[in-house]
């Protein structure tokens, strides 16, 4: 058990379980039928001084731009906006979004506003990328952090500059989604071709038809659907049946790997081809201690401290593990924990094995 406490204090090895059927849903999506991302200017008000100062010039003046329009000529030179903070205000509008729905929205300061906690955040336009706008926000503003103190002695949590308005937008344009027709793209979410062909299969499986077959797919990463004859005017249920349909996906075998934390991501299908591993190490360890040094009695010398060097060198036996034709992750864990190998060393060899062309997987470096 020794070799597992070392693991869990340099690092992690994460074996993921065995393959098991997915449904449909989570392995790919209906072409154009995705969320739409907003993005709109507007204004907190209502801090406690912590909004921004006179250096952010765009703040006073969409201020004295607001108040004009509620017919109140200010210019604005004359405001102070430590109450005001401008802000970015972000949201993603979800397919099939229809006028009077409400979505969250997120507010980002933009000037050198400190905090928005407390703040609101007054009407907003929203729009998508085409100009148009698609959703009106305003509401009340909650962050997730806050500053306490005052003058230097301050403390901050999290990211008070950053705040979120929950269900603060209403949709006021439907979102621009193309019509559920006869004919239906699946997008998978992570290209590969012997998946693509099981979807197909398991949708001609679930759905045979005598014209011929429903699914076809066209390459690794999108499957032409036709809608049954059966399903014509019912689009929206034939999709829900289909994502309903459970297929075994197929993965690249890859190994990741994360340097600065120690980690170590490893797939059960990784394959070790025929390869011996030695491990051993060498440390060399400097110490340096200051020694006082004592005048003999009655002589004209002073105490001073003298610096004694020790060095000391210490080389552990190699040891070395042969994997023979074949080899599982199993055993490529078990073998390399068997040297003694921590997380760090793991990394270092996995890498050695990769560029000796011994692991027949993808090796990401995060």
């Amino acid at each position: 058990m020794k070799w597992i406490a070392s693991f869990l204090m340099m690092g992690t090895i994460c074996m993921p379980p065995a393959q098991s059927a997915t449904r449909l849903k989570e392995l790919a999506s209906i072409e154009g039928v995705r969320e739409n991302p907003l993005i709109g200017y507007g204004l907190v008000v209502g801090l406690n001084g912590t909004g921004d100062r006179r250096q952010t010039v765009f703040s006073a003046q969409s201020l004295a731009n607001l108040l004009q329009q509620m017919g109140v000529s200010v210019p604005g030179s004359a405001l102070r906006v430590n109450n005001t903070a401008a802000v970015i205000v972000t949201a993603s509008l979800p397919p099939f979004s229809q006028p009077g729905i409400k979505i969250d929205v997120t507010a980002a300061a933009i000037g050198d506003a400190s905090n928005l906690q407390g703040g609101l955040l007054l009407i907003t336009s929203l729009k998508g990328i085409d100009g148009q706008v698609y959703a009106v926000a305003q509401g009340s503003v909650i962050t997730g952090g806050f500053v306490a103190g005052r003058g230097g002695n301050t403390q901050t949590l999290n990211h008070p500059t950053v705040g979120r308005v929950p269900a603060g937008a209403i949709v006021e344009r439907p979102s621009p989604d193309p019509a559920l027709a006869s004919e239906l793209k699946l997008q998978l979410k992570t290209a590969d071709f012997t998946t693509a062909a099981r979807v197909a299969g398991a949708i001609n499986k679930r759905f045979p038809s005598d014209s011929g077959a429903v699914a076809r797919a066209a390459n690794s990463s999108l499957i032409g659907v036709s809608v049954p004859a059966a399903f014509a005017s019912r689009t929206a249920e034939f999709i829900a049946e289909m994502e309903m349909i459970t297929v075994e996906a197929d993965r690249v075998a890859k190994i990741v790997i994360n340097e600065r934390t120690g980690t170590v991501a490893l797939g059960r299908d990784v394959v070790v081809s025929p390869v011996a591993i030695m491990h051993g190490g060498l440390s060399v360890e400097v110490q340096t201690r200051f020694d006082v040094s004592q005048p003999a009695p009655l002589s004209q010398g002073s105490t001073t401290t003298v610096p004694r060097v020790d060095v000391g060198v210490r080389e552990e036996r190699a040891r070395d593990i042969v994997l023979k034709n074949g080899a599982t992750i199993d055993e490529l864990v078990k073998s390399l924990t068997a040297v003694g190998a921590t997380s760090r060393d793991i990394i270092a060899i996995l890498q050695s094995l990769k560029a000796a062309g011994a692991l027949n997987a993808e090796l990401e470096v995060l």
